[in-house]
């Protein structure tokens, strides 16, 4: 009988500081005695989508997608955050195959590819009539599997393009071209469709799911391989959104989607989410990143933070708007979006508004049992011990002005511990009314299938198409009195690609798109926020150092010869 191997993967429940992702074999039974019922099956199944949840939403293919991008950066803040320069490089495109957030993309996928080609090959096997299962579940069981698998080779082929195909437990593979890579990744997800049920479980792939993940294939085919696929893209797209996938429909709150989960609430938009509960799956990696040491007294938890990730500044340090096209993400909002207000839990259910934090921080308001109280202010603990603590979008030493560091300029090593506009889309709730932790990480939502289907007929010179789409999504976004002004289909000379592409930062700040749109729209080299133009492509990363000495059949892929 074939032997399940139970691996410790160090990392999955780790901090992304953490560098060692060695795999330690952990213990080995045989399947005859590891599956004993019905509860066993179950509980392998949801294995690998454990972690799926971290790979998607816990380090490292978040921090590659969004930190190398226009949008997000990683300030040092005094004597704080500088962490090897890693954030620098990645900020300003000067990588190496040494970075271990880019070892952290390559091996995070092959991780959860591994355990799915584990349990593909135990179900196989496995006799589910035996277990009360039936031929229809271990069909589905496998149809997961294979999506889920499919959803990590995704990372894998827009990060690195030419990889190995690994499906098999003890396979050692040296890469396939890129060409052999999407048509294994699209192969399996169409085989798998079917056996799919339709708006399956929370967190579970459904046909939904599969149709959305062959929607991103083809709309970045051509950017991979060289051919593109927008007829193909276009049809999945409007198959998801006419519900030949299942029903799904625009949530009517703009912030809707990303409190799925809160008291029950599952938004009618999300197609995948990886649901949360505090200790067991939660945000609690960009949590941490993102939110001041202070915050907890405004939100109310007790977690300490590590004022790390902020939104990249729009102004200089005289507070002028920078002229870059890129970047500047918050002023890209214009004033009025809805999206656009400072975050507040506004009553004792979770609900809240606003998408940021910034502007003077105030203590939670415990006397009402959300809110803020706007008679206690929240004070600074470095730069501004003792002083208010007050958020701008900016990045400099105004502490230090006009000597010591101010007159270094606005850099990602020249910030302090107000930096930057904090990013609060997923909301993080009172904890005191145990909320906190429990909305869920929307993986894919029916509004990407607009867009994508959006900008499918925008490259096909079918702008009104293209506007009418959009602005089904946005118009949620907006007071009424604002829409009109704001309407795409309205101003249809608005819609242009520069503001095409700015629109999909707004719509998915911080989904973890941003790094592959800008790649696609041939962006990703241009210039923003202490960025230069880059002087050579930067659209594939380097196979790392540690995984081509581990693998003797691997060699240096385009992004190798990039780096510095």
């Amino acid at each position: 009988m074939k032997k399940i191997l139970y691996l410790l993967l160090v990392l999955i429940l780790a901090a992304p500081s953490c560098t060692n992702l060695d795999e330690e074999v952990f213990d080995t039974l045989t399947t005859d005695i590891y599956y004993q019922d019905k509860n066993s099956i179950i509980a392998a199944l949801v294995r690998p989508y454990e972690h799926g949840h971290w790979c998607g939403w816990d380090g490292d293919r978040w921090l590659l997608q969004e930190l190398t991008a226009d949008n997000f950066a990683w300030p040092q803040k005094g004597k704080h955050g500088y962490d090897g320069g890693q954030w620098v490089r990645l900020h300003g495109h000067e990588w190496t195959d040494n970075e271990g957030v880019v070892y952290g993309a390559w091996v995070g996928p092959y991780q959860g590819i591994a355990q799915c080609n584990q349990f593909i090959a135990d179900f196989t096997e496995l006799d589910y009539p035996s277990f009360g299962l039936t031929e229809a579940d271990k069909a589905q069981h496998i149809s997961e599997l294979r999506t889920l698998r499919a959803w990590f080779y995704l990372f894998l082929i827009d990060f690195f393009r030419e990889i190995p195909i690994v499906t098999n437990v003890n396979d050692v593979v040296g890469q396939s071209s890129v060409e052999e890579v999407f048509s294994f990744i699209e192969t399996e997800l169409k085989e798998a469709l079917p056996g799919l049920p339709k708006n399956g479980r929370a967190g579970r792939w459904d046909q939904g799911g599969a149709a959305a993940l062959l929607v991103r294939l083809y709309l970045n085919a051509e950017t991979w391989t060289g051919v593109a696929k927008y007829t193909e893209c276009a049809q999945y797209a409007q198959a998801v959104i006419d519900g030949d996938y299942g029903q799904y429909s625009l949530d009517p709150a703009y912030n809707g989607p990303f409190r799925s989960g809160v008291n029950g609430y599952r938004s009618p938009e999300n197609i995948l989410e990886f649901p949360h509960a505090k200790n067991i799956y939660e945000f609690g990696w960009m949590y941490n990143a993102m939110m001041h040491y202070q915050q907890r007294y405004s939100l109310d938890n007790d977690w300490g933070g590590w004022n790390g990730i902020v939104l990249s500044p729009s102004r200089d340090l005289e507070g002028d708007i920078y002229p870059y096209k890129l970047g500047k993400p918050y002023e890209k909002f214009v004033d009025g979006d809805l999206r656009k207000q400072p975050f507040e839990v506004t009553d004792n259910d979770g609900s809240s508004k606003g998408f940021f934090l910034i502007g003077q921080q105030y203590e939670f308001d415990y006397e009402k049992g959300y809110g803020f109280d706007s008679t206690k202010m929240i004070l600074g603990t470095e730069e501004y011990t003792g002083l208010p603590l007050s958020y701008v979008d900016q990045c400099g030493r105004f502490s230090e002005k006009p000597d010591g560091r101010w007159g270094e300029g606005s850099h990602v090593t020249t910030g302090e511990e107000n930096t930057g506009v904090r990013f609060l889309k997923f909301p993080w709730l009172p904890l005191t009314k145990n909320l906190f932790q429990t909305n869920s990480a929307t993986e894919i939502r029916l509004a990407e299938m607009f867009y994508a289907l959006a900008e499918c007929k925008f490259r096909n010179n079918d702008k009104a198409g293209a506007a009418e789409l959009l602005d089904a999504v946005r118009e949620r976004n907006f007071p009424a009195d604002m829409w009109a002004e704001q309407s795409y289909t309205a101003n249809l000379d608005k819609l242009t690609e520069d503001e095409f592409v700015d629109d999909l930062g707004r719509e998915f700040l911080g989904e973890r798109h941003r790094r592959t749109d800008l790649v696609r729209w041939d962006r990703f080299g241009q210039e923003w926020w202490d960025k230069t133009t880059d002087s050579s492509d930067k659209t594939v990363f380097p196979i790392p150092t540690r995984a081509l000495n581990a693998n003797p059949l691997l060699v240096p892929n385009q992004g190798n010869s990039q780096t510095n």
